[in-house]
């Protein structure tokens, strides 16, 4: 079995962490992030073989329904999404930035696997709803072609989603606007 992800992002807190407590008695995963985030939603991330993420996000879901926002299981993630969501990854000699804004943060993290492996470019953040009233969004950079294809095809996936907020793609972005976003 292949490694993989899997979230769910719940409504209140109550939820987030009854559900948090169902994935990880549900089968041998690990947490990789289970905190609060704006405004007063909950979201769990965890890893592990594919099939007992699978397992572990169907049982928190079924066990809160009414209280789950959104959620996604990705077998074989982009080796660059945990970075990102660390927010760990300097860039160098950067010819565009790509911006997308979702409505979840689960969407989110779909949008950007799917970006990172659609075109040659670095996931650099995901911003996953802290500060942003639940909102998340991602930044990427390549050359202006990568980029643009990739945030077109995250767009996309944040849409079918019925999650998608904003994006652009910034050609040559100024020094001093890069230093305040890092």
């Amino acid at each position: 079995m292949a490694k993989a992800i899997g979230m769910v992002e719940f409504i209140t807190v109550s939820a987030g962490m009854t559900g948090a407590d169902t994935m990880i008695k549900t089968a041998e995963v690990e947490v990789v992030e289970a905190a609060t985030v704006c405004p007063g939603k909950y979201i769990v991330i965890i890893s592990g073989e594919l099939s007992a993420v699978k397992a572990s996000v169907e049982a928190a879901k079924a066990k809160a329904e009414q209280k789950v926002i959104d959620s996604f299981v990705l077998g074989n993630p982009h080796e660059s999404l945990f970075s990102a969501i660390y927010g760990a990854t300097q860039p160098e000699g950067v010819e565009a930035l790509g911006v997308m804004e979702t409505f979840s943060a689960a969407t989110a993290i779909v949008a950007a696997d799917v970006a990172a492996k659609t075109a040659l470019v670095d996931l650099i953040e995901l911003r996953l709803a802290r500060g942003m009233c639940g909102k998340s969004y991602l930044l990427l950079t390549g050359s202006v072609s990568a980029v643009s294809a990739a945030i077109e095809k995250a767009e996309n996936e944040a849409g079918d989603r019925g999650m998608f907020l904003d994006s652009s793609v910034i050609p040559r972005p100024d020094a001093k606007l890069w230093q305040s976003i890092l």
